[in-house]
């Protein structure tokens, strides 16, 4: 009975020992600065394009405020441009969902396309409804915006005469100083509170910033950028079934390509540690993995990202009118990116020892 007892023991401390390994294992410190990485990360890219965001929103406000108190064509032509501008600054945070902005679902808050007019005309015409409810966030944000300045009928008198409802103006109204709303709590968090979490947070377990957020870029990739703006208006995950529908910017018809352009240079950028502001260059993925001795990795992605840009620039700036004439286009260009997929999610996080932290829902 004492030698059973004793190899129990044996056996559980073996256990005990190997458990301890793995676990030192995943969070082993490869001697990458990590914390510079971050802070730049956070100082030169992230708060930078939040702060512009910020100031685009709020001319978006005023110019808003400008047209509900004069509505005529030049008001409304100023508030599109507005509207542009803000949405192109976007693109360079759609990415960033952690912290602040994954806590109050500030990306669903402010993208999710198609929107849904129906549900729209329904709010409008109730003046009954909870922007901040989870049953809206396909009729707020910018898309939900694209409709009420570009689709509300079918040419620009017709649009300003709905605007002789008081319902619509005061939808207008609450769209977007709820966007103004959400950047300024996002905003306010990483300067005032979360920055200083984040840029301390240097392990590398699935926690930590650096993990949480390299998971964010490649999701971003992955999803918003290559599935959303390209793969799901093409048709690439409704059985070869074009969605043309589910363009971005679908309403305002001209500017699907400009941000799509703006996305990939944004995610470009970010991976070589490229300031918002463009004028200086930190700690990134590309310097970690040049601190790894894969330059090759580096350089490979660099070319996938190249030709995929090089890709969208052979599109028609109105991706729905893409889709109709010559989707063949669009599955070329979701194929070109789809190539870099492979390198960020596979061999770039292997490189950094980090696992992937959500489910592939389309078979890549």
């Amino acid at each position: 009975m004492k030698k059973i007892a004793f190899s129990l023991l044996i056996l559980i401390t073996i256990v005990a020992c190997t458990s301890s390994e793995e676990s030192s294992s995943s969070v082993r410190n490869d001697g990458f600065d990590r914390s510079a990485m971050l802070s730049n990360w956070a100082n030169n890219s992230i708060i930078p394009a939040l702060q512009d965001l910020d100031q685009k929103l709020e001319t978006l406000q005023e110019d808003k405020n400008t047209f509900i108190s004069t509505v005529n064509q030049t008001n409304l032509e100023q508030l599109r441009t507005s509207w542009l501008e803000a949405y192109k600054v976007w693109q360079h945070v759609e990415m960033f969902n952690i912290g602040k902005a994954e806590e109050i679902s500030y990306v669903f808050q402010m993208n999710v396309y198609p929107t849904n007019t129906q549900d729209i005309e329904s709010n409008i015409a109730s003046q009954n409804y909870d922007l901040s409810a989870v049953g809206n966030n396909d009729a707020v944000g910018f898309p939900a915006l694209d409709y009420m300045l570009f689709g509300l009928d079918t040419d620009d008198n017709a649009i300003l005469s709905k605007y002789n409802d008081a319902n619509y103006v005061n939808y207008l109204n609450d769209l977007v100083d709820r966007m103004v709303d959400l950047n300024a709590i996002v905003l306010t968090d990483w300067q005032a509170n979360y920055i200083n979490s984040f840029t301390a947070s240097t392990d590398n377990t699935s926690t930590s910033a650096v993990n949480k957020l390299t998971n964010d870029f490649i999701f971003y990739y992955e999803k918003g950028f290559r599935a959303n703006k390209f793969g799901i208006p093409a048709g690439v995950f409704s059985g070869s079934t074009p969605l043309s529908e589910k363009v971005e910017g679908y309403y305002s018809k001209v500017y699907s390509k400009t941000l799509a352009l703006e996305a990939i240079d944004a995610v470009q950028n970010f991976f070589n540690g490229v300031s918002y502001n463009q004028l200086e260059t930190g700690s990134s993925f590309s310097s970690y993995l040049n601190y790894l001795n894969r330059q090759d990795l580096v350089t490979t992605i660099t070319t996938k990202l190249n030709n995929g840009r090089d890709k969208i620039n052979t599109l028609q700036d109105n991706f729905y009118a893409q889709v109709t004439s010559d989707n063949t286009q669009m599955t070329e260009t979701f194929d070109v990116l789809q190539l870099a997929v492979v390198s960020f999610k596979v061999d770039m996080l292997q490189a950094f020892n980090i696992n992937v932290d959500y489910v592939d829902a389309d078979g890549d």
